[in-house]
């Protein structure tokens, strides 16, 4: 297959966990396609971190037909996982850019990849609540809403992990008598095969249980909280406040919050539709934002990199079409 190196555009959607990457013609055509590990600058340094990113936009220019031809974009848009300040996207920018992929190359932190595969125009707010959580918002004209999103220090609450580590405080104080009694006590250590959470306690802090399973908590806390318990469910509603007041401030700074807008929410989290999340942010938005218009992001966000690919060069309603077609949404 034949490329067009003057008019090929690359979208990067780089998480912590995985990387998708598209080779896209301005028709919204998807001309080669790659996937590879995690984006983690913070822990390998940028010049690391995009060198792995180099070998997975290396395999999808080949699948596009590029073999043997260095890798030339008309432009690069790039929704990459620690670019959570303006600072860190500059970096990364630069470190694209001296690739020599392309002249033109724009970063966005990747929640902005989940909130423009929601839209139909660039127009709206996202909430994305995966192992984090975290809140994008973007108007045509360019003016975004965004929030620091690393952690306490910026003020966030929430994530799936951040409700695993609070389910198990709770719990804790549940099981020795210094807090109210909640069925997490029994049901977080059964996860594990354990009868009680001073034996969890002791199989996380020797990590006997591995750290990162205790996201596999969260769901827990979900299915406690369906079967009544008071405490569970007070973290649930907690999360909704969250998811709300994110949605809420992003709108108001956007100036969207007296006109019909969209709040997309997205992530393992919010995606599954717990009832009991879902019940409570649709009545704490009607109460701060009642002419928003709430909607589940499922689509991949690579799609969302794709899209605003194509914002960059103009490329129209029917290449929108073509490549949410392509991605099934």
């Amino acid at each position: 297959m034949g490329v067009n190196l003057n008019g090929v555009l690359l979208a990067i959607d780089a998480g912590n966990s995985k990387t998708d990457v598209a080779v896209l013609a301005q028709d919204g055509t998807v001309l080669g396609a790659a996937r590879g590990g995690g984006f983690q600058p913070p822990v390998v340094g940028v010049e690391t971190a995009v060198d792995t990113l180099a070998e997975i936009v290396g395999r999808a220019w080949a699948e596009a037909g590029g073999a043997g031809l260095p890798p030339t974009f008309a432009h690069v848009a790039a929704c990459l996982a620690n670019a959570d300040l303006p600072v860190e996207e500059t970096a990364l920018q630069a470190e694209l850019l001296r690739r020599g992929w392309s002249r033109s190359a724009r970063v966005h932190n990747d929640t902005f990849a989940i909130l423009r595969a929601g839209l139909d125009e660039p127009r709206g707010v996202a909430v994305v609540c995966g192992a984090g959580i975290n809140c994008v918002g973007m108007t045509p004209d360019g003016r975004t809403a965004r929030f620091p999103a690393i952690g306490k220090i910026s003020g966030d609450w929430g994530g799936g992990s951040g409700m695993a580590e609070e389910a198990l405080w709770f719990a804790a104080r549940a099981e020795d008598g210094r807090g109210e009694p909640s069925e997490l006590a029994r049901a977080l250590p059964a996860h594990f095969g354990l009868e009680s959470m001073y034996a969890l306690i002791e199989a996380l802090h020797l990590g006997l249980v591995p750290f990162e399973r205790r996201h596999e908590l969260t769901p827990v806390l979900f299915r406690v909280s369906a079967d009544g318990d008071p405490v569970a469910l007070s973290l649930v509603h907690r999360l909704a406040e969250e998811v709300v007041a994110l949605s809420a401030v992003a709108l108001g700074r956007l100036g969207l919050l007296a006109e019909e807008a969209p709040v997309m929410l997205g992530g393992s989290v919010l995606a599954a539709r717990h009832p009991q999340l879902e019940e409570r942010i649709r009545e704490l938005l009607a109460e701060r934002a009642p002419k928003a218009v709430i909607g589940f992001v499922t689509a991949p966000p690579v799609l969302g990199a794709g899209l605003l690919a194509l914002d960059e060069v103009a490329a129209g309603p029917e290449a929108a079409a073509r490549l949410r077609e392509h991605y099934g949404a």
